[in-house]
């Protein structure tokens, strides 16, 4: 399986599991994903959820050619939308594991999470602009809102990638450990969060969510509709035709 999900004493850990393609995440992946987070969301012996990758990579965001034939659709009802509206819902706390790689989707999806740890080789990267996209799931709003405007623009307008320690110092992250340490800190921070009252946990997160839920949905519809429409556009074949030609796309020929 290519998403695997167990359970162990109220934590339900989601894993992606595709090392041979450096967990890049395929339509029928989104659907999987979808469907843990909501299965967990619905399961009152779950109090806690727990998002990771490999040692060695988290995610290298979209399966690219996967992701050219099942392209995000207006609205995000795609199962990537899904995934990724079930888990901005979540009343649970997400704990995310981030060792390795987290590529596009695979750092956008933090921001959807409580408590992120990163190994020290964990390296973040939002590069859309150099695909001739736009920011997505929120990701435009609530970048800027957890590390300052500043940052936020020169990670999302030049699509720099950053590594474990400035995500740290940027606010990004909850702590960085080393790689070995990880997964056992992890399930042990989730192991803490299980034994306290799940409602007050609940409360609390939807206290400190609830002031910009209806500004995340709205930022989600805004980017979606920008997204699917960029996405058929000629800066965006160009990037994506110079990625499978494994060549520098060539911008300046667009206005």
């Amino acid at each position: 399986m290519d998403i695997l999900s167990s359970r162990n004493g109220g934590i339900a850990t989601i894993e992606f599991n595709r090392p041979a393609k450096k967990n890049a995440i395929t339509a029928s992946m989104y659907q999987l994903l979808a469907d843990a987070v909501t299965e967990a969301e619905r399961d009152s012996a779950v109090r806690v959820l727990v998002i990771t990758g490999k040692p060695e990579i988290f995610t290298a965001g979209n399966d690219l050619e996967d992701f050219l034939n099942n392209p995000p659709t207006i609205g995000g009802d795609s199962s990537v939308g899904r995934f990724m509206r079930a888990l901005s819902g979540c009343t649970k706390p997400v704990v995310a594991a981030v060792s390795g790689a987290a590529i596009g989707i695979g750092t956008t999806l933090l921001m959807h999470c409580d408590l992120v740890y990163a190994a020290e080789n964990a390296k973040f990267s939002m590069p859309f602009t150099q695909l001739g996209l736009c920011p997505e799931f929120a990701s435009s709003l609530l970048f800027p809102q957890i590390v300052g405007y500043p940052r936020a623009a020169e990670k999302l307008m030049l699509g720099e990638a950053f590594g474990a320690r400035e995500a740290y110092e940027m606010g990004f992250v909850s702590r960085v450990l080393p790689a070995e340490e990880l997964p056992s800190f992890a399930q042990a921070q989730a192991a803490r969060l299980a034994a306290l009252p799940a409602s007050s946990l609940r409360a609390t997160k939807r206290l400190m969510r609830g002031a910009v839920r209806e500004a995340i949905d709205a930022r989600m519809d805004q980017e979606s509709a920008h997204f699917a429409q960029m996405l058929g556009a000629p800066e965006a074949k160009e990037a994506f035709q110079a990625f499978f030609e494994k060549r520098k796309p060539d911008f300046t020929k667009f206005a």
